[in-house]
């Protein structure tokens, strides 16, 4: 850069970057008749320092010229080069992502952990989330891994608060921190949650994720147990609360904009028409959770709690 700003002095306006002096086409003579101009060696050359200073100017103008041109078209190429890579790092992330190589992401993406592309950091939120999540991972590497996550997502919405996915990631990853600060902060921090939920369901109203979590939102609220209430109530004026039947309209609405999208999206759907005494419309979708393809350790969990609460309906029946 410095380079760039030193050779900007020498930049000629065009070629040059004083006007060509015009040359008389005659000279008067001693009777003030217009004779013919010839040039003396003196008037051809001038001062020769000056004329040497010229060429030098000249020189350094045109070289100036052309070395910025070479940086400039360096720098448009290297961004390019840059902006390349990273689409191809996505692709690959999105890739082992669908694929349900969780470790295999999270490898890859902590290799870019100092990046300040918004779009690299959400997914590097959602993996570590996700290495966190796995049922091999220690409770104290779990830890590190909720922090670790909720700080990329954190610099994810600096970059970008136009992206819905770092508002819904961001969103998530408070939850996961509330588990280790206490029911206060959980409660505190609810608010929050819920605001990063609803931006993203604004700014991508096709995004069946961040209208299914908003139903989770709402779904923990309505269970909130009797002595969690009444804390909330001695902390703040106005405490969180909701409904089943919203949670429910959520879980609806996500199916619509995306069908069969989650396998916890089903069983949710599932257990709300439980907590609503709809027994059949429960067994509908728990049926289609136990039924779901388990791509990722979570899918299998969904299976495993679907087939539990469906044999209760066979027991009490």
């Amino acid at each position: 850069m410095a380079v760039a700003v030193r050779l900007g002095r020498f930049l000629p306006l065009g070629r040059s970057s004083a006007p060509a002096p015009r040359l008389p086409t005659c000279a008067a003579g001693s009777r003030g008749r217009c004779v013919p101009w010839r040039p003396r060696g003196s008037e051809v050359m001038g001062n020769p320092g000056a004329f040497k200073r010229s060429l030098l100017f000249s020189a350094l103008s045109y070289l100036g010229f052309e070395t910025y041109q070479v940086i400039s078209q360096a720098a448009v190429v290297h961004a390019a080069a840059k902006v390349f890579r990273i689409e191809e790092i996505l692709e690959q992330a999105d890739y082992l992502y669908e694929s349900g190589e969780t470790e295999k992401l999270y490898q890859l993406l902590s290799q870019y952990k100092e990046s300040e592309d918004a779009e690299l950091l959400w997914r590097l939120a959602r993996a570590s989330r996700d290495i966190a999540q796995l049922s091999g991972t220690s409770e104290e590497e779990k830890k590190l891994l909720v922090y670790e996550a909720l700080e990329y997502a954190k610099r994810a919405l600096e970059k970008n608060e136009s992206s819905f996915a770092a508002h819904k990631w961001y969103a998530i990853c408070i939850s996961d921190v509330g588990d280790y600060e206490g029911i206060k902060a959980k409660i505190a921090n609810s608010y929050i949650i819920k605001e990063h939920f609803e931006k993203a369901i604004e700014l991508n109203p096709k995004d069946a994720t961040s209208v299914h979590l908003m139903g989770i939102w709402c779904y923990t609220f309505a269970e909130m147990p009797w002595y969690q209430r009444r804390i909330a109530k001695m902390l703040f004026a106005a405490p969180p609360s909701s409904t089943y039947e919203e949670a429910l309209g959520y879980f609806h609405r996500a199916e619509q904009v995306d069908p069969n999208f989650y396998s916890k999206n089903l069983l949710l759907l599932g257990k709300t028409y439980l907590k609503l005494r709809n027994k059949k419309l429960a067994a509908f979708w728990l049926t289609k959770a136990k039924d779901y393809p388990a791509h990722t350790e979570e899918d299998k969990q969904v299976q495993t709690e679907a087939a539990q609460l469906l044999t209760g309906f066979s027991d009490k029946n």
